[in-house]
């Protein structure tokens, strides 16, 4: 039974694989013409998931140096990606946050993914979306079940 587990597993694994090598999402464009640098990019991420943060648990996130993260975080300021303030409960701490701008820019590559999404599901009949829906309903349950398991805190 479990190598029939094992296999189901190696075999949805493949097929996600397939279908990714398919339809993987093109760059968009204002992502290319950006003058983000790839650090840059992955500290607003860390903004998008975790929210507001000092920077002690950006540094962390990203692991690297708190000098590092600081220089990054001091470059997103200047081009108004990401605005820094005042903890209200610590004045001596700063919370970094995404800005309206850096909002809007992360939610351009998150739409440039669903759109990608979407075209996974063009062409189903309502029978088989029934059975798409099923299925990440699963899929969702079983994450909401596990989402406290090996998160990062």
């Amino acid at each position: 039974m479990a190598q029939r587990t094992a296999d189901g597993l190696q075999y949805i694994l493949k097929l996600a694989e397939n279908i990714y090598n398919m339809v993987t999402p093109g760059i968009p464009k204002d992502w290319l013409s950006s003058d983000l640098t790839v650090a840059q990019l992955r500290v607003m991420l860390v903004l998008h998931s975790e929210g507001p943060s000092r920077m002690g648990a950006i540094s962390s996130g990203l692991d690297v140096a708190l000098s590092t993260a600081t220089g990054i975080v001091d470059n997103l300021v200047k081009k108004g990606l990401v605005a820094r303030e005042a903890d209200p409960n610590d004045r001596r701490a700063v919370i970094c946050r995404l800005s309206p701008e850096g909002q809007e820019s992360i939610n351009r590559l998150w739409s440039s993914s669903r759109f990608q999404m979407e075209k996974l599901f063009d062409g189903l009949t309502d029978e088989e979306l029934e059975k798409a829906a099923e299925v990440a309903q699963m899929l969702f349950d079983n994450v909401s079940r596990n989402s406290g398991k090996g998160k990062r805190g």
